[in-house]
């Protein structure tokens, strides 16, 4: 179906929501463009990095705020945005919902189903879709009474990890080793989330909005598990996580696994998410387990891009009715890569 643009040579702006310090996929959409569009950012930080590298930068208000969504698609209106790419977790919900508004202002967001992003960002009900693929999971407990009882019985054992049931960047994750430990957590985490946020969120079940989890120690992967704009399946791409910074990858090589491929195409089809879904995975004891997902681009993509995969140009290409060049969405096992901070020159904003 062609959704947008009369194919290779139409113009393409692309609007990156929430874009930090997320340069590199400027970089990366621009490349993809080849000129035949302009790369905007736009985030609720004037000192956001990436907005000084982008063709023209936007400051928009906390996306919690009533006002968030009507600056969004003045924004679009005004610049001619045809691909909008969210960046961060708390934005998707309304997006997705939010998605005949933006197609009839010509702006196509790669955002997933409201079903779809409401399952990977409440990870219980992460953990109940992976149990009915037949996935490995983590043991996971919903009240500390239910671990108290599953650690009795044996089901369950130390070390635990606690963590927020609708969780982002990490927030309020803490490891256990004992049940001192797991009830002073345990209180902790559910004080705290109430000042961060996902405060908001978290009161929507207060009594069930902290998850009980095994800890498994092994080695650790990432997945970026890649579907169309029709969210049909279209491949997966595996790193191997080397070094770990602030909850993000930090170090990876790229390997070639036929089993964790095969698992990608088993959510990828499962869940039929759009665009990018960035997936953790825990091999313990030859097993894989799946840790979480991600229907965005997570901080494991560049270790694809720098590898041979091109999903910035493979999402141009859909949005533009056209096939993506397959070797687009294939990566180079072996290749190695590292983050490393670099200075961005702070211009005015217009």
């Amino acid at each position: 179906m062609r959704l947008f643009g009369e194919g290779c040579g139409s113009q393409v702006n692309v609007l990156l929501t929430c874009a930090g310090r997320r340069n590199y996929l400027i970089s990366f959409f621009r490349e993809a463009l080849n000129g035949r569009g302009l790369v905007f950012a736009m985030d609720v930080s004037p000192y956001a990095p990436a907005l000084y590298e982008a063709d023209k930068a936007f400051i928009a208000p906390p996306v919690n705020q009533l006002g968030y969504l009507e600056v969004l698609l003045r924004i679009c209106i005004e610049n001619q945005v045809r691909l909008l790419i969210p960046l961060n977790d708390l934005e998707l919900p309304l997006l997705a919902r939010s998605r005949e508004r933006l197609l009839e202002v010509g702006t196509l967001p790669v955002v997933s189903r409201p079903s779809v992003i409401d399952t990977c960002f409440d990870k219980w009900a992460t953990y109940q879709f992976l149990r009915d693929c037949n996935l490995p999971v983590p043991y996971t407990c919903l009240s500390l009474e239910d671990a108290a009882k599953a650690l009795s019985s044996g089901s369950l054992a130390f070390p635990l990890v606690i963590k927020p049931r609708w969780g982002t960047a990490s927030i309020g994750i803490e490891y256990v080793d004992n049940y001192e430990e797991l009830n002073l957590a345990y209180s902790l985490v559910r004080r705290r989330l109430a000042r961060t946020i996902i405060g908001e969120i978290s009161q929507t079940d207060p009594e069930r909005s902290v998850l009980i989890q095994q800890r498994l120690q092994g080695c650790e992967y990432g997945l970026d598990v890649v579907n169309d704009l029709e969210g049909r399946y279209a491949a997966t791409f595996v790193k191997r996580k080397l070094l770990m910074r602030a909850g993000e990858t930090d170090r990876a090589v790229t390997i070639q696994d036929d089993r964790l491929v095969e698992l990608g195409k088993t959510i990828g089809e499962r869940l039929g998410h759009v665009g990018n879904l960035d997936c953790d995975i825990i091999v313990e004891n030859d097993v894989a387990y799946v840790l979480e997902m991600n229907p965005r681009f997570g901080g494991g993509y560049p270790f694809s891009h720098v590898a041979g995969a091109n999903i910035p140009a493979a999402l141009i290409a859909w949005a533009n009715g056209e096939q993506p060049d397959p070797d687009w969405l294939r990566i180079n096992p072996g290749v190695e890569a590292s983050k490393c901070d670099r200075l961005v020159l702070a211009k005015a904003l217009d």
